[in-house]
């Protein structure tokens, strides 16, 4: 819920503010600083970025990322009642058909706070994010030449910060070996600029809009990128049976179905 909030926050300051220019990122992302209502938006998406640091290094990724997403729920609600935006009906349906979608892969999800940091090695990690984050670094690429390109640049800053939250899973594993050995680990470093990238790219789609359907792809599109890592980085146990299977196949289906349901509207080109 504090994410949707701080979303909502930066929406609402990156609207008003100079477009962010993918040539001039630095400075054109500072900009943005100015605005009292981009700044606040931030502030709390640091403290909710803290409390979602911690449940990664107490549970398996799948199983808090699955419950962080619930607050997914209230976007509309939030972006309607609170913020005044106006929220068309498929995007009720959208944000609706993702928040079940990822309840029932929490419902899915195996595994307690004994398995929170299941083996992954470095090489796995590296791997896993290189991939995820060409995805969303040629997603961002590509929507440069779409007239709607701010739910499309929503979806790469999702793939990008589930890249960075993967590595934040793998880097808490390290703890054991003390806090020194492991912020001194490389994944830090790429902690870091998946962190500085996605917030240029994640600023420029709120900008483009509209904010209910670009914050629930982003949201979307990183929740699919941490909970599949699960398994395929960390070893966390698949569902068992056909009907956890089948859940699962269907939870991911109405994720991907609410995706497309995202209204594309033309605010502009990057």
């Amino acid at each position: 819920m504090t994410a949707v909030v701080a979303n909502l926050m930066r929406h609402k300051g990156a609207h008003a503010s100079p477009a962010v220019d993918f040539r001039h990122p630095i400075a054109t992302s500072l900009a943005l600083f100015r605005s009292r209502w981009y700044l606040a938006g931030i502030l709390v998406a640091n403290v909710s970025w803290a409390f979602h640091v911690g449940a990664l290094a107490l549970a398996p990724i799948s199983l808090a990322q699955s419950v962080i997403a619930g607050g997914l729920a209230l976007l509309a609600v939030t972006a309607d009642r609170v913020f005044h935006l106006e929220v068309t009906r498929r995007e009720w349906i959208g944000v609706a058909m993702a928040a079940l979608g990822l309840a029932l892969l929490a419902a899915t999800v195996s595994g307690t706070a004994e398995s929170a940091h299941s083996a992954a090695t470095t090489s796995a990690v590296l791997a896993y994010v290189a991939v995820t984050a060409s995805i969303g670094a040629t997603i961002a690429i590509a929507a440069r030449r779409m007239p709607a390109g701010g739910p499309m640049l929503g979806l790469a800053t999702g793939a990008l910060w589930g890249s960075s939250d993967v590595t934040i899973k793998a880097i808490t594993g390290r703890f054991d070996g003390g806090a020194v050995h492991a912020l001194l680990s490389p994944l830090v470093a790429v902690v870091i600029t998946l962190s500085l990238v996605s917030l240029v790219v994640s600023a420029r789609s709120l900008q483009l809009g509209p904010p209910v359907a670009v914050i629930a792809m982003t949201a979307a599109a990183g929740n699919i990128v941490t909970i599949a890592s699960g398994f395929v980085v960390f070893h966390e146990p698949l569902p068992s049976g056909g009907v956890g299977i089948t859940l699962r196949i269907a939870a991911l289906t109405l994720v991907i179905v609410a995706a497309a349901l995202t209204p594309p509207r033309a605010e502009g080109i990057i």
